[in-house]
């Protein structure tokens, strides 16, 4: 039988061991209500915060991927989360939502937009100055049946004509991160221009990640998050620097900030 004086240092190893794993890093789960999505804070290789959900779970009809711009019957836009909250039918709750591409001074989508099946802009492939023109760029989009792909611009025009999809969602912008397993030509791994950067990306297990950098990030490091560690073969920059939002109320995380079109996981309670 062990000593009084043994059983004392036991517990004392015990206590100092729980004391270590309380305090190291680590991420923060948030558990859903469903194990189809969910929501993190992560702090290699910095600190981010991602929101992913299983690509299988948008084939029903209880969890939805959509986009958001304009208020119900109205142009107006939306503008912040609050005002996305309150235009929620009843019994629509929202899991979590992003900034979803590049918007102008009037808050409406500089790239290809689509609603509900409603082309809202045009597919942008003009040249010009800025991240958006940072060619290539690409277009998150789905059909119906909720498959989420991130295709190059260029390669969408191409299906686009061909008549080979029919968007019921999309949004454009840019850079991409990843195209095809290998990061956007122009960055530069040297570079010192590191901002807030937001972006999403299709990866190989199934998930569509919606990634916030909770830290400053060059494009090239944030590119490397998506191939390297979540591996996403295909991922695409939605905005960066004071237009990053993200709501994610599991982790407790609500940006109060005026954005043009959002996207989020809406959950039908009904």
């Amino acid at each position: 039988m062990p000593s009084t004086t043994s059983l004392a240092m036991l517990a004392s190893v015990a206590l100092l061991a729980l004391s270590l794993s309380a305090c190291s890093p680590a991420a923060t789960d948030a558990a859903s209500d469903s194990s189809q999505w969910a929501c993190q804070i992560q702090q290699a290789p910095f600190a981010y915060s991602a929101c992913a959900v299983e690509t299988s779970a948008l084939g029903d009809k209880r969890h939805v991927l959509q986009l958001f711009w304009q208020q119900p019957d109205s142009t107006q836009p939306l503008l912040s989360f609050d005002e996305l909250l309150a235009a929620l039918p009843a019994g629509q709750t929202l899991s979590f939502a992003m900034n979803a591409g590049m918007y102008n001074e009037r808050f409406a989508p500089i790239g290809y937009t689509v609603i509900e099946g409603v082309e809202k802009r045009a597919l942008n492939l003009r040249s010009g100055g800025g991240n958006f023109h940072l060619l290539p760029n690409g277009v998150l989009w789905w059909e119906r049946d909720g498959k989420v792909q991130i295709t190059e611009s260029q390669a969408f025009s191409e299906q686009l004509n061909g008549g080979q999809v029919q968007p019921w969602y999309a949004t454009q912008s840019g850079p991409m991160l990843v195209i095809q397993d290998q990061i956007h030509p122009k960055f530069n791994p040297e570079s010192q221009s590191a901002k807030i950067r937001n972006g999403a990306g299709v990866c190989r297990d199934g998930r569509i990640r919606f990634v916030r950098s909770d830290e400053p990030v060059t494009f090239y490091q944030f590119a490397t998050l998506f191939k390297e560690y979540l591996g996403c073969p295909n991922a695409l920059f939605l905005d960066g620097g004071v237009a990053s939002a993200l709501y994610a109320p599991s982790i407790d995380r609500h940006d109060k900030k005026q954005m043009g079109v959002m996207i989020g996981l809406v959950e039908n309670k009904d």
